[in-house]
């Protein structure tokens, strides 16, 4: 039998490095403060809480397989084309379907230095390979994707604003971007945390709309508060989703994700309210770190990325949140290893990972 030839997995697929979520647990801890996956502090809307609740009375019955009452309710709140609308299991599937569509052996996938972690997995998952270009004091520089770009470029991934530095490109930036690309190079914009952006974020939109190779993804997980349940979709123009509709699977989403899904997505009131409260605590927080002598870029999201003098500094302060029960984010995996990413929590949260910071920070002196 050793003779046999063993079963080999594709071209890609080993150089993968496994992707690693937020810490969620603190051993000999039962009560901890969990600030380091970027969740919704005030959970989900009522109204998506009671639809999941009623729709678990059809768990015996398949879903509807083109999202039409999801779609239809993206549509009207945004103003958008449903037929323009394509749904996930989160927005890593559309990202997924995107890259499985438009890339493959001998193509290349540009991404920028702090970009999110699941886009060198989804190029080595097709087999086409990761191009990481650098990014100017956590801010990606547009010249330096444009000046990557070769023959073989198929994709461009736009984290924006950004995770996990939390800064974001003008409108200016991302149009010039969009309009030097080639029409046959795909440019993704990636939009987790567009709901947090100062006034109703369009760009994404209006970049879809005017351009043919442009598509923009959002998600259910952050703002809306249902990371649980993995909810995303994507807006392009129609040729593009009709490509990326032939690998969707039919029955990508249940009937508890898709009533959970529209309920939130009409209960605009509640998204308003997370983004005031996020808004307010994310200033008090950025100027509290900033009062201890810790750097912030201005966040435009529901995060803030804490900048200590070096790593040493950053794993300890880590550590000493770790023993009063607060977990955050080390992303020394995204090229920034004296940083830490801190979630904006509700206002219990914030006040006390602002008072372990600043005891670490007196101590260390």
């Amino acid at each position: 039998m050793s003779d046999q030839p063993s079963i080999t997995p594709q071209p890609g697929i080993m150089d993968i490095s496994l992707y690693v979520g937020g810490a969620a647990h603190v051993e000999g801890r039962d009560n901890v403060v969990k600030l380091s996956s970027n969740e919704n502090p005030y959970g989900p809307s009522d109204k998506a809480k009671e639809a999941a609740i009623r729709a678990t009375h059809q768990l015996h019955r398949y879903p509807n397989t083109d999202h039409a009452g999801l779609r239809s309710a993206i549509a009207e709140t945004h103003t958008l084309d449903a037929d323009r609308i394509i749904c996930g299991a989160g927005s890593d599937e559309v990202l997924q379907f995107a890259t499985q569509c438009f890339a493959g052996p001998g193509d290349e996938v540009i991404m920028t230095e702090h970009g999110f972690s699941m886009y060198p997995i989804l190029a080595r998952a097709a087999g086409a390979k990761p191009v990481v270009v650098p990014e100017t004091d956590r801010r990606v520089n547009i010249q330096a994707i444009l000046d990557a770009v070769t023959a073989d470029t198929r994709i461009v991934f736009l984290t924006n604003p950004g995770n996990p530095t939390s800064t974001m490109l003008s409108e200016a930036e991302v149009q010039s971007l969009a309009s030097a690309l080639r029409p046959d190079v795909l440019l993704v914009h990636d939009g987790a945390y567009t709901e947090f952006a100062g006034e109703e974020f369009r760009l994404d939109f209006q970049l879809a709309d005017a351009f043919p190779n442009v598509l923009a993804t959002r998600t259910f997980s952050k703002i809306y508060g249902l990371g649980g349940l993995r909810i995303g979709w994507g807006y392009a123009q129609r040729p593009l989703i009709d490509v990326m509709n032939r690998v969707r699977q039919p029955f990508n989403l249940s009937v508890v994700q898709l009533a959970a899904a529209e309920a939130a997505m009409r209960d605009q009131d509640h998204v308003k309210r997370c983004k005031n409260e996020n808004n307010r605590w994310r200033i008090w927080l950025q100027s509290a770190l900033n009062d201890l002598g810790i750097g912030c870029d201005e966040s435009h999201t529901n995060f803030v990325l804490a900048r200590f003098r070096d790593e040493e500094t950053a794993n300890g302060c880590d550590n000493a949140l770790k023993q009063d029960g607060i977990i955050v984010r080390r992303v020394a995996g995204y090229g920034l290893p004296n940083c830490l990413r801190i979630t904006i929590g509700d206002e219990p949260s914030c006040r006390r990972v602002a008072h372990v910071i600043g005891r670490f920070m007196a101590e260390r002196g």
